[in-house]
């Protein structure tokens, strides 16, 4: 087994945790696996190539200790009111693989009776029978990794499906039973034009999800795309042009009956991603898996990065946290502001100190965010600046 870092090395030890009574729980597993890497990705991913004799199955033993000594850490386990199966490419598990990674999890956290389920998966590693087996194990949702339908769009990013691939394996989900499926865009890739993502979106709305997530190219350091970039092969994305793509994704949906309920986010009614409301809006999670990063109490702390080190440390019954940070008081209220002044449901301004609401009425006068009862939220103007919002409300 080849780790990088001595095991002895690898791992912290992970203050007690209680998490707070009232809070929405969730858990995050990551699924550190991918059949090729798109050049945009810095994910924590590997491919069969890059891991040698580091295995699914391995990773799924070593989830089951992790998940075993989480329920311990946690002394009390609160009830689990989401799940969320991410990655990497959590599709190549298989249905059955996935259904042991659930199972992992019910054998060590109490499931709320209406918990959302949610697994990724790549379009190109799934079928109607893989959907049908997933409903079986207990999924409830489904988020497929669609970025474009245009074929030289998809060649940039290099990603291997195929341009109508994505609306067909939404549509089997459907079929399957799954009321809540969401396709992700990515918008503002180079070559990229108007009607291309015009096109896009309408294969969205043919293909009956409710739910889509659309996010602008952000050209990754120690990616391959801006090795690309770098060497002039490729021209970095326009900001003015990403503006003008946003825009035109939200009148988009917006017409179609979708509402934006957070920045990069919009859904059908009920068909919100609850696990990442959960995140926006102060919850707590368990992440286990390589990379993964979890959130209890005041601490956050995240695992390590490889397979073969996360294992390693799991099979001498420690938990494989790389290290932790105690939030304070201050760190905790700066990314409160960030996180919940990008929710439709808008950042409430009893969380705000004085000068903070001041500076919020300027933001108003500016057209940036408007008043509404006792919160203030971006307005459409806003949300094409809510990076420089947060700026200005936090000085």
């Amino acid at each position: 087994m080849d780790v990088s870092v001595p095991v002895s090395e690898a791992a912290a030890d992970l203050p007690a945790l209680t998490a707070p009574a009232g809070r929405p729980f969730g858990v995050y597993i990551h699924v550190p696996f991918c059949a090729t890497r798109c050049g945009y990705c810095d994910f924590n991913t590997y491919t069969a190539a890059e891991l040698g004799d580091s295995s699914p199955d391995g990773w799924l033993a070593a989830l089951r200790t992790e998940l075993e000594l989480a329920a311990a850490h946690l002394g009390e386990v609160p009830e689990v009111s989401t799940v969320f199966v991410g990655g990497g490419t959590p599709s190549l598990l298989g249905a059955a693989g996935l259904a042991g990674v659930l199972d992992a999890v019910r054998a060590r956290f109490q499931l709320a009776a209406d918990a959302e389920v949610t697994t990724e998966a790549n379009p190109e590693s799934t079928s109607p029978e893989f959907f049908a087996a997933l409903r079986t194990a207990g999924y409830t949702r489904v988020s497929l990794g669609m970025q474009s339908t245009a074929a030289h769009v998809l060649k940039a990013l290099d990603r291997m499906h195929s341009p109508g691939r994505a609306v067909d394996a939404a549509r089997e989900a459907r079929r399957a039973g799954f009321d809540h499926v969401n396709l992700d865009l990515i918008y503002g890739t180079p070559g990229e034009r108007d009607d291309d993502l015009r096109g896009s979106l309408d294969a969205v709305l043919a293909a009956g999800v409710d739910h889509v997530s659309a996010y602008a190219l952000i050209v990754e350091e120690g990616t391959a795309l801006a090795r690309r970039v770098r060497r002039g092969e490729l021209p970095a994305p326009d900001d003015d042009v990403l503006a003008r793509r946003y825009e035109l994704i939200d009148r988009h949906l917006g017409g179609a009956g979708f509402a934006w309920y957070e920045v990069s986010n919009w859904s059908r009614p009920g068909g919100e991603c609850r696990h990442n409301m959960g995140y926006w809006n102060g919850g707590q999670w368990w992440g286990a898996g390589p990379g993964a990063h979890g959130y209890v109490a005041a601490t956050r702390w995240w695992n390590v990065k490889h397979p073969a080190t996360y294992a390693a440390v799991l099979a001498g019954r420690r938990l494989p946290v790389a290290d932790f940070e105690n939030l304070s008081e201050g760190t905790a209220h700066v990314e409160d502001v960030m996180l919940r002044v990008r929710m439709r449901a808008g950042l409430p301004l009893a969380a705000l100190s004085a000068a903070e609401r001041t500076r919020a009425a300027i933001a108003i006068d500016d057209g940036l965010l408007r008043a509404d009862g006792g919160a203030v939220v971006l307005t459409d103007r806003g949300r094409l600046l809510a990076d420089a919002v947060v700026r200005s409300l936090l000085d």
